[in-house]
Protein backbone atom coordinates (compact mmCIF):
# COMPACT_ATOMS: atom_id res chain seq x y z
CA UNK A 1 0.00 0.00 0.00
CA UNK A 2 1.24 3.50 -0.82
CA UNK A 3 2.66 5.05 2.39
CA UNK A 4 1.26 8.48 1.55
CA UNK A 5 -2.22 7.00 1.18
CA UNK A 6 -1.89 5.16 4.51
CA UNK A 7 -0.74 8.16 6.55
CA UNK A 8 -3.24 10.49 4.89
CA UNK A 9 -5.96 8.09 5.99
CA UNK A 10 -4.65 8.14 9.56
CA UNK A 11 -4.79 11.94 9.57
CA UNK A 12 -8.43 12.02 8.53
CA UNK A 13 -9.73 9.01 10.45
CA UNK A 14 -10.97 11.07 13.45
CA UNK A 15 -12.94 13.33 11.12
CA UNK A 16 -14.31 10.22 9.40
CA UNK A 17 -15.48 8.66 12.66
CA UNK A 18 -17.34 11.83 13.62
CA UNK A 19 -18.85 12.53 10.21
CA UNK A 20 -20.02 9.15 8.96
CA UNK A 21 -22.93 8.63 11.36
CA UNK A 22 -24.41 11.95 10.27
CA UNK A 23 -24.67 10.61 6.71
CA UNK A 24 -26.69 7.47 7.48
CA UNK A 25 -30.17 7.14 5.99
CA UNK A 26 -33.07 6.92 8.47
CA UNK A 27 -34.75 3.51 8.40
CA UNK A 28 -38.23 2.79 9.74
CA UNK A 29 -38.43 -0.48 11.64
CA UNK A 30 -40.34 -3.49 10.29
CA UNK A 31 -41.61 -6.06 12.77
CA UNK A 32 -40.74 -8.98 10.47
CA UNK A 33 -37.25 -7.78 9.46
CA UNK A 34 -33.94 -7.99 11.30
CA UNK A 35 -32.35 -4.63 10.65
CA UNK A 36 -29.89 -5.22 13.49
CA UNK A 37 -28.14 -7.53 10.98
CA UNK A 38 -27.57 -4.60 8.61
CA UNK A 39 -23.78 -4.71 8.59
CA UNK A 40 -20.86 -5.87 6.49
CA UNK A 41 -19.41 -9.07 7.89
CA UNK A 42 -15.65 -9.40 7.35
CA UNK A 43 -12.41 -10.41 9.06
CA UNK A 44 -10.66 -7.18 10.05
CA UNK A 45 -7.28 -8.95 9.92
CA UNK A 46 -7.53 -10.33 6.39
CA UNK A 47 -10.27 -8.48 4.53
CA UNK A 48 -9.33 -6.44 1.48
CA UNK A 49 -12.12 -4.11 2.54
CA UNK A 50 -9.68 -2.52 5.01
CA UNK A 51 -7.17 -1.24 2.39
CA UNK A 52 -10.11 -0.35 0.13
CA UNK A 53 -11.58 2.02 2.70
CA UNK A 54 -8.14 3.45 3.50
CA UNK A 55 -7.76 4.39 -0.16
CA UNK A 56 -11.43 5.47 -0.37
CA UNK A 57 -10.93 8.03 2.41
CA UNK A 58 -7.60 9.18 1.03
CA UNK A 59 -9.12 9.88 -2.37
CA UNK A 60 -12.00 11.78 -0.77
CA UNK A 61 -9.63 13.89 1.32
CA UNK A 62 -7.09 14.61 -1.40
CA UNK A 63 -9.64 14.92 -4.21
CA UNK A 64 -7.11 13.18 -6.43
CA UNK A 65 -7.40 9.91 -8.36
CA UNK A 66 -10.51 7.76 -8.63
CA UNK A 67 -12.41 5.06 -6.82
CA UNK A 68 -14.20 2.61 -9.13
CA UNK A 69 -17.01 0.45 -7.76
CA UNK A 70 -18.62 -2.27 -9.89
CA UNK A 71 -22.01 -3.74 -8.95
CA UNK A 72 -22.72 -6.84 -11.01
CA UNK A 73 -25.77 -9.10 -10.95
CA UNK A 74 -29.00 -10.26 -12.54
CA UNK A 75 -32.41 -8.63 -12.75
CA UNK A 76 -32.03 -6.91 -9.35
CA UNK A 77 -29.20 -4.93 -10.95
CA UNK A 78 -30.46 -4.57 -14.54
CA UNK A 79 -33.65 -2.91 -13.26
CA UNK A 80 -31.37 -0.25 -11.84
CA UNK A 81 -33.34 0.96 -8.82
CA UNK A 82 -31.26 -0.84 -6.19
CA UNK A 83 -27.76 0.06 -7.48
CA UNK A 84 -28.83 3.59 -8.38
CA UNK A 85 -30.04 4.17 -4.81
CA UNK A 86 -26.64 3.11 -3.49
CA UNK A 87 -24.86 5.22 -6.10
CA UNK A 88 -26.95 8.31 -5.31
CA UNK A 89 -26.49 7.87 -1.55
CA UNK A 90 -22.71 7.59 -1.81
CA UNK A 91 -22.30 10.49 -4.21
CA UNK A 92 -24.71 12.66 -2.24
CA UNK A 93 -22.61 11.99 0.86
CA UNK A 94 -19.54 13.28 -1.00
CA UNK A 95 -20.93 15.90 -3.42
CA UNK A 96 -17.47 17.05 -4.51
CA UNK A 97 -16.45 13.53 -5.52
CA UNK A 98 -18.70 12.77 -8.49
CA UNK A 99 -16.71 11.26 -11.32
CA UNK A 100 -18.30 9.71 -14.43
CA UNK A 101 -21.54 7.77 -14.80
CA UNK A 102 -19.45 4.85 -16.00
CA UNK A 103 -20.60 1.84 -18.00
CA UNK A 104 -24.19 1.78 -19.22
CA UNK A 105 -26.08 -0.24 -21.80
CA UNK A 106 -29.05 0.67 -24.05
CA UNK A 107 -31.18 -2.28 -22.92
CA UNK A 108 -34.59 -1.16 -24.11
CA UNK A 109 -33.69 -0.70 -27.78
CA UNK A 110 -34.34 -4.46 -27.89
CA UNK A 111 -37.76 -6.03 -27.49
CA UNK A 112 -38.92 -6.78 -23.93
CA UNK A 113 -35.67 -5.59 -22.35
CA UNK A 114 -36.02 -3.19 -19.42
CA UNK A 115 -33.81 -0.19 -18.79
CA UNK A 116 -32.63 1.50 -15.56
CA UNK A 117 -34.75 4.57 -14.78
CA UNK A 118 -31.93 7.12 -14.47
CA UNK A 119 -31.46 7.22 -18.25
CA UNK A 120 -33.74 6.46 -21.20
CA UNK A 121 -32.88 5.02 -24.58
CA UNK A 122 -34.83 4.78 -27.81
CA UNK A 123 -34.24 3.79 -31.41
CA UNK A 124 -36.11 4.23 -34.65
CA UNK A 125 -36.29 0.45 -35.01
CA UNK A 126 -35.71 -2.49 -32.70
CA UNK A 127 -32.27 -4.03 -32.38
CA UNK A 128 -31.52 -7.74 -32.18
CA UNK A 129 -30.57 -8.90 -28.69
CA UNK A 130 -27.96 -11.35 -27.40
CA UNK A 131 -27.45 -12.14 -23.70
CA UNK A 132 -25.09 -14.31 -21.73
CA UNK A 133 -28.01 -16.31 -20.35
CA UNK A 134 -28.40 -18.02 -23.72
CA UNK A 135 -27.01 -21.57 -23.76
CA UNK A 136 -24.58 -20.60 -26.53
CA UNK A 137 -24.52 -16.81 -27.08
CA UNK A 138 -24.39 -15.97 -30.77
CA UNK A 139 -22.26 -12.87 -30.17
CA UNK A 140 -18.88 -12.37 -28.53
CA UNK A 141 -19.85 -10.65 -25.29
CA UNK A 142 -17.88 -8.48 -22.88
CA UNK A 143 -18.17 -7.24 -19.33
CA UNK A 144 -21.81 -6.14 -19.70
CA UNK A 145 -22.88 -9.68 -20.66
CA UNK A 146 -25.27 -8.35 -23.29
CA UNK A 147 -25.23 -6.99 -26.85
CA UNK A 148 -27.55 -5.44 -29.40
CA UNK A 149 -26.94 -5.52 -33.13
CA UNK A 150 -28.40 -4.04 -36.28
CA UNK A 151 -27.96 -4.01 -40.04
CA UNK A 152 -30.46 -1.20 -40.52
CA UNK A 153 -29.14 1.69 -42.59
CA UNK A 154 -31.08 4.31 -40.64
CA UNK A 155 -30.92 3.06 -37.05
CA UNK A 156 -29.77 5.42 -34.31
CA UNK A 157 -29.81 5.11 -30.53
CA UNK A 158 -30.82 8.12 -28.46
CA UNK A 159 -29.46 8.14 -24.89
CA UNK A 160 -30.86 10.69 -22.45
CA UNK A 161 -29.70 11.04 -18.84
CA UNK A 162 -32.89 11.83 -16.93
CA UNK A 163 -31.87 11.74 -13.26
CA UNK A 164 -30.22 15.02 -12.35
CA UNK A 165 -29.89 14.23 -8.64
CA UNK A 166 -26.19 13.82 -9.36
CA UNK A 167 -24.31 15.91 -11.93
CA UNK A 168 -22.55 13.54 -14.33
CA UNK A 169 -20.61 15.66 -16.76
CA UNK A 170 -19.44 13.83 -19.88
CA UNK A 171 -16.34 14.71 -21.85
CA UNK A 172 -15.47 11.26 -23.15
CA UNK A 173 -17.64 8.49 -24.59
CA UNK A 174 -16.22 5.06 -25.40
CA UNK A 175 -18.37 2.73 -27.47
CA UNK A 176 -17.61 -0.97 -27.13
CA UNK A 177 -18.48 -3.12 -30.11
CA UNK A 178 -17.48 -4.47 -33.47
CA UNK A 179 -18.56 -4.86 -37.07
CA UNK A 180 -19.90 -8.36 -37.69
CA UNK A 181 -19.50 -7.84 -41.41
CA UNK A 182 -18.34 -5.06 -43.70
CA UNK A 183 -16.74 -1.92 -42.28
CA UNK A 184 -18.88 0.11 -39.89
CA UNK A 185 -17.44 3.06 -37.95
CA UNK A 186 -19.92 4.29 -35.34
CA UNK A 187 -20.42 8.03 -34.91
CA UNK A 188 -21.88 10.25 -32.18
CA UNK A 189 -24.43 12.94 -32.93
CA UNK A 190 -24.72 15.84 -30.47
CA UNK A 191 -27.49 18.20 -31.46
CA UNK A 192 -26.91 18.44 -35.22
CA UNK A 193 -23.17 17.72 -35.15
CA UNK A 194 -22.09 14.29 -36.40
CA UNK A 195 -18.74 13.40 -34.85
CA UNK A 196 -16.31 10.65 -35.81
CA UNK A 197 -14.22 8.78 -33.23
CA UNK A 198 -10.94 10.35 -32.16
CA UNK A 199 -9.44 6.93 -31.62
CA UNK A 200 -10.27 3.45 -32.91
CA UNK A 201 -8.80 0.36 -31.28
CA UNK A 202 -9.88 -2.66 -33.30
CA UNK A 203 -8.12 -5.09 -30.93
CA UNK A 204 -9.87 -3.84 -27.79
CA UNK A 205 -13.04 -3.11 -29.84
CA UNK A 206 -13.25 0.49 -28.59
CA UNK A 207 -14.27 3.72 -30.31
CA UNK A 208 -13.29 6.79 -28.29
CA UNK A 209 -14.94 10.21 -28.67
CA UNK A 210 -13.51 13.21 -26.81
CA UNK A 211 -16.64 15.33 -26.72
CA UNK A 212 -18.61 17.35 -24.20
CA UNK A 213 -22.18 16.19 -23.65
CA UNK A 214 -24.68 17.64 -21.21
CA UNK A 215 -27.41 15.03 -21.00
CA UNK A 216 -28.18 13.49 -24.41
CA UNK A 217 -26.53 12.15 -27.54
CA UNK A 218 -27.21 9.74 -30.37
CA UNK A 219 -25.18 6.73 -31.43
CA UNK A 220 -25.19 6.50 -35.22
CA UNK A 221 -24.36 3.16 -36.83
CA UNK A 222 -23.90 3.64 -40.61
CA UNK A 223 -24.63 0.09 -41.71
CA UNK A 224 -25.66 -0.96 -45.20
CA UNK A 225 -27.08 -4.06 -46.83
CA UNK A 226 -23.70 -5.81 -46.49
CA UNK A 227 -22.75 -4.79 -42.97
CA UNK A 228 -23.90 -5.30 -39.38
CA UNK A 229 -22.67 -3.77 -36.13
CA UNK A 230 -22.83 -5.20 -32.59
CA UNK A 231 -22.77 -2.84 -29.60
CA UNK A 232 -21.63 -4.31 -26.26
CA UNK A 233 -21.35 -1.26 -24.02
CA UNK A 234 -21.30 2.53 -23.64
CA UNK A 235 -18.77 4.05 -21.26
CA UNK A 236 -19.47 7.61 -20.06
CA UNK A 237 -16.40 9.27 -18.61
CA UNK A 238 -14.83 12.60 -17.64
CA UNK A 239 -11.50 13.91 -16.37
CA UNK A 240 -12.69 14.57 -12.82
CA UNK A 241 -11.32 12.73 -9.81
CA UNK A 242 -13.90 11.03 -7.63
CA UNK A 243 -16.13 7.98 -7.33
CA UNK A 244 -17.60 6.06 -10.25
CA UNK A 245 -20.27 3.46 -9.45
CA UNK A 246 -20.83 1.10 -12.40
CA UNK A 247 -23.83 -1.24 -12.40
CA UNK A 248 -24.00 -4.19 -14.80
CA UNK A 249 -26.95 -6.56 -14.80
CA UNK A 250 -28.55 -9.12 -17.07
CA UNK A 251 -32.00 -10.51 -16.34
CA UNK A 252 -31.73 -14.19 -15.40
CA UNK A 253 -27.93 -14.13 -15.18
CA UNK A 254 -26.04 -16.75 -13.19
CA UNK A 255 -22.36 -16.77 -12.31
CA UNK A 256 -21.53 -19.09 -15.26
CA UNK A 257 -23.32 -16.65 -17.59
CA UNK A 258 -20.52 -14.11 -17.12
CA UNK A 259 -17.91 -16.84 -17.58
CA UNK A 260 -19.27 -17.20 -21.14
CA UNK A 261 -18.13 -13.68 -22.04
CA UNK A 262 -14.76 -13.92 -23.85
CA UNK A 263 -14.08 -10.16 -23.61
CA UNK A 264 -15.04 -9.82 -19.92
CA UNK A 265 -11.48 -9.36 -18.67
CA UNK A 266 -10.50 -7.12 -21.58
CA UNK A 267 -13.43 -4.77 -20.96
CA UNK A 268 -12.83 -4.85 -17.21
CA UNK A 269 -9.47 -3.18 -17.85
CA UNK A 270 -11.47 -0.08 -18.77
CA UNK A 271 -13.38 -0.07 -15.46
CA UNK A 272 -10.40 -0.95 -13.21
CA UNK A 273 -12.60 -1.84 -10.20
CA UNK A 274 -11.35 -1.18 -6.67
CA UNK A 275 -14.46 -2.84 -5.24
CA UNK A 276 -16.83 -5.36 -6.79
CA UNK A 277 -20.28 -5.83 -5.26
CA UNK A 278 -21.66 -9.21 -6.27
CA UNK A 279 -25.42 -9.61 -6.63
CA UNK A 280 -25.26 -12.96 -8.42
CA UNK A 281 -26.79 -16.11 -7.00
CA UNK A 282 -30.57 -15.86 -7.00
CA UNK A 283 -30.80 -17.49 -10.44
CA UNK A 284 -28.12 -20.09 -9.67
CA UNK A 285 -30.25 -21.31 -6.77
CA UNK A 286 -33.62 -21.20 -8.54
CA UNK A 287 -33.70 -24.65 -10.16
CA UNK A 288 -34.67 -28.09 -8.90
CA UNK A 289 -31.12 -28.79 -7.81
CA UNK A 290 -28.45 -26.50 -6.46
CA UNK A 291 -24.84 -27.68 -6.47
CA UNK A 292 -23.05 -25.56 -3.86
CA UNK A 293 -19.61 -26.87 -4.88
CA UNK A 294 -20.08 -25.78 -8.51
CA UNK A 295 -21.55 -22.49 -7.34
CA UNK A 296 -18.49 -21.78 -5.20
CA UNK A 297 -16.02 -22.86 -7.91
CA UNK A 298 -17.73 -20.77 -10.58
CA UNK A 299 -17.55 -17.74 -8.30
CA UNK A 300 -13.85 -18.37 -7.65
CA UNK A 301 -13.23 -18.52 -11.39
CA UNK A 302 -15.00 -15.18 -11.90
CA UNK A 303 -13.09 -13.66 -8.98
CA UNK A 304 -9.80 -14.89 -10.45
CA UNK A 305 -10.61 -13.07 -13.69
CA UNK A 306 -11.24 -9.86 -11.77
CA UNK A 307 -8.00 -10.27 -9.82
CA UNK A 308 -6.11 -10.52 -13.10
CA UNK A 309 -7.15 -6.89 -13.64
CA UNK A 310 -6.69 -5.72 -10.04
CA UNK A 311 -5.12 -8.17 -7.53
CA UNK A 312 -6.09 -5.82 -4.66
CA UNK A 313 -9.75 -5.54 -5.62
CA UNK A 314 -12.10 -5.90 -2.64
CA UNK A 315 -15.33 -7.92 -2.79
CA UNK A 316 -18.71 -7.61 -1.11
CA UNK A 317 -21.05 -10.58 -1.54
CA UNK A 318 -24.76 -9.80 -1.28
CA UNK A 319 -26.53 -12.98 -0.20
CA UNK A 320 -29.63 -14.10 -2.07
CA UNK A 321 -32.84 -12.52 -0.86
CA UNK A 322 -35.44 -14.89 0.50
CA UNK A 323 -37.59 -16.05 -2.41
CA UNK A 324 -40.29 -18.46 -3.47
CA UNK A 325 -40.68 -20.82 -6.41
CA UNK A 326 -43.87 -20.89 -8.44
CA UNK A 327 -45.16 -24.48 -8.51
CA UNK A 328 -48.57 -23.88 -10.09
CA UNK A 329 -50.64 -20.99 -11.40
CA UNK A 330 -51.35 -19.51 -7.98
CA UNK A 331 -49.23 -21.60 -5.63
CA UNK A 332 -45.72 -20.81 -4.40
CA UNK A 333 -43.24 -22.71 -2.25
CA UNK A 334 -40.36 -21.19 -0.31
CA UNK A 335 -36.95 -21.66 -1.93
CA UNK A 336 -34.84 -23.25 0.77
CA UNK A 337 -31.72 -23.06 -1.38
CA UNK A 338 -31.38 -19.50 -0.15
CA UNK A 339 -29.91 -20.93 3.04
CA UNK A 340 -27.39 -23.05 1.13
CA UNK A 341 -26.32 -20.11 -1.02
CA UNK A 342 -25.95 -17.95 2.09
CA UNK A 343 -23.44 -20.40 3.56
CA UNK A 344 -21.41 -20.36 0.33
CA UNK A 345 -21.19 -16.56 0.37
CA UNK A 346 -19.66 -16.60 3.85
CA UNK A 347 -17.13 -19.23 2.73
CA UNK A 348 -16.28 -17.20 -0.38
CA UNK A 349 -15.71 -14.09 1.73
CA UNK A 350 -13.35 -16.04 4.01
CA UNK A 351 -11.46 -17.45 1.01
CA UNK A 352 -11.07 -14.16 -0.87
CA UNK A 353 -10.69 -11.55 1.85
CA UNK A 354 -14.20 -10.38 1.07
CA UNK A 355 -17.20 -9.21 3.06
CA UNK A 356 -20.83 -10.35 3.23
CA UNK A 357 -23.95 -8.20 3.29
CA UNK A 358 -26.51 -10.70 4.58
CA UNK A 359 -29.65 -9.61 2.76
CA UNK A 360 -31.30 -12.93 3.60
CA UNK A 361 -30.92 -12.34 7.35
CA UNK A 362 -31.82 -8.65 7.12
CA UNK A 363 -35.13 -9.53 5.45
CA UNK A 364 -36.02 -11.81 8.34
CA UNK A 365 -34.75 -15.17 7.10
CA UNK A 366 -36.64 -18.04 5.53
CA UNK A 367 -40.24 -17.23 4.44
CA UNK A 368 -39.77 -13.51 5.12
CA UNK A 369 -40.41 -12.60 1.47
CA UNK A 370 -44.13 -13.11 1.99
CA UNK A 371 -44.11 -10.42 4.68
CA UNK A 372 -42.27 -8.06 2.35
CA UNK A 373 -44.85 -8.70 -0.36
CA UNK A 374 -47.77 -8.00 1.95
CA UNK A 375 -46.07 -4.74 2.99
CA UNK A 376 -45.85 -3.68 -0.70
CA UNK A 377 -42.08 -4.04 -0.61
CA UNK A 378 -41.91 -7.07 -2.91
CA UNK A 379 -43.65 -8.12 -6.08
CA UNK A 380 -46.16 -10.91 -6.60
CA UNK A 381 -43.52 -13.24 -8.04
CA UNK A 382 -41.94 -13.37 -4.54
CA UNK A 383 -38.48 -12.90 -6.09
CA UNK A 384 -38.22 -9.22 -6.96
CA UNK A 385 -38.83 -6.15 -4.82
CA UNK A 386 -41.00 -3.17 -5.64
CA UNK A 387 -39.33 0.20 -6.25
CA UNK A 388 -40.03 1.04 -2.60
CA UNK A 389 -38.40 -2.21 -1.50
CA UNK A 390 -35.34 -1.74 -3.69
CA UNK A 391 -34.89 1.80 -2.38
CA UNK A 392 -35.09 0.51 1.19
CA UNK A 393 -32.50 -2.15 0.39
CA UNK A 394 -30.29 0.53 -1.18
CA UNK A 395 -30.49 2.64 1.98
CA UNK A 396 -29.72 -0.36 4.18
CA UNK A 397 -26.70 -1.32 2.08
CA UNK A 398 -25.44 2.28 2.10
CA UNK A 399 -25.71 2.42 5.90
CA UNK A 400 -23.78 -0.84 6.25
CA UNK A 401 -21.13 0.47 3.83
CA UNK A 402 -20.69 3.74 5.71
CA UNK A 403 -20.64 2.05 9.13
CA UNK A 404 -17.92 -0.35 7.92
CA UNK A 405 -15.90 2.68 6.83
CA UNK A 406 -16.48 4.21 10.24
CA UNK A 407 -15.31 1.06 12.06
CA UNK A 408 -12.18 0.73 9.95
CA UNK A 409 -11.31 4.40 10.40
CA UNK A 410 -11.88 4.08 14.16
CA UNK A 411 -9.70 0.98 14.38
CA UNK A 412 -6.90 2.79 12.54
CA UNK A 413 -7.16 5.68 14.96
CA UNK A 414 -7.08 3.37 18.01
CA UNK A 415 -4.07 1.52 16.61
CA UNK A 416 -2.21 4.76 15.95
CA UNK A 417 -3.02 6.01 19.45
CA UNK A 418 -1.83 2.71 20.95
CA UNK A 419 1.44 2.83 19.02
CA UNK A 420 2.15 6.26 20.48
Amino acid sequence: MNKFVFFLSLIICIRTVIAQDELLRPIDSLSFARFEADTLWYDSQTSLLVPFFIRFNAVIESKCENINILHIGGSHVQAGTFPNRIRTNILSAYPDMTAGRGMIFPYSVAKRCNNPHDYTVSASREFDLCRNVERVPQKSLGVTGIAVSTADTTNEILILLTDHTVDFSIDKIILLGYADSGRVIPAIKVNSDLLQPDEIDSVLRRYTFNITVRDSFRIVLPCDSHSRFTLTGVFLDNVRSGITYHSIGVNGATVPAFLKCPYFEQDLQLLKPDLVIFGLGINDASGKDFDTVSFKNNYLQLIHTIQQVNPECAFIFITNNDSYKRISRSKYAVNRYGLNARDVFYRLAAMTGGAVWDQFEIMGGLKSMEHWRLANLAQRDRIHFTAKGYNLMGDLFFNAFMQANNRIAGNLHDKEAGDK
